[in-house]
């Protein structure tokens, strides 16, 4: 203990991540996030038409129901379609970046050290379009800490075999 040393950091001298440029997500994605609030608005929809039609009690309600539809679905759009412009994602030489949110920014940082797990998944709409995602789970979780969607196949195809060379050599370095 005798040569314990505590120095402090300069924290203005760090990398700033808000530099770096990230990649934006494919544009077909945005039809996968539209065709998804489409079906949940068309769901919605229904039911009311359904319930204005059998309940005469709820029947002169119409109009503020039609008018609050319309403002929700309509912020619905710009909300998803913000969110899809602010999404990114860049991989640097010791971890991986992911940015998202339309209203609140998060970006995650994960260091390539502590991934554990890649997993790839193709919804039916993002397959016929050519598109897939890339999870990223690290330890202590049952849930992914990156799910980095809209990304063409080929591309989310290199990017788990990135990640698992790093896991793997990184399992090596472990032994």
């Amino acid at each position: 203990m005798e040569n314990f040393t505590n120095e402090s950091i300069d924290t203005t001298l760090l990398p700033k991540f808000e530099e770096e440029k990230l990649t934006p997500l494919h544009p077909s994605y945005l039809k996968v996030v539209w065709l998804n609030l489409a079906i949940i608005f068309i769901v919605v929809a229904l039911a009311a038409g359904t319930i204005f039609y059998f309940g005469e009690e709820v029947r002169p309600y119409w109009l503020p129901v039609a008018i609050a539809y319309f403002v929700l679905l309509s912020l619905s759009v710009l909300v998803s379609y913000i969110n899809f412009r602010n999404r990114g994602f860049a991989f640097r030489t010791h971890d991986v970046i992911y940015r998202s949110g339309a209203i609140a920014i998060t970006t995650a940082i994960i260091p390539y050290n502590r991934a554990q797990h890649v997993a790839m998944h193709e919804g039916w709409l993002s397959r016929r379009l050519g598109l897939a995602e890339v999870e990223i789970f690290t330890a202590g979780g049952d849930k992914s800490d990156i799910k980095i969607p809209g990304l063409e196949k080929e591309h989310a195809e290199n990017i788990k075999q990135l990640l698992m060379g790093k896991i793997l050599k990184q399992d090596n370095d472990d032994q």
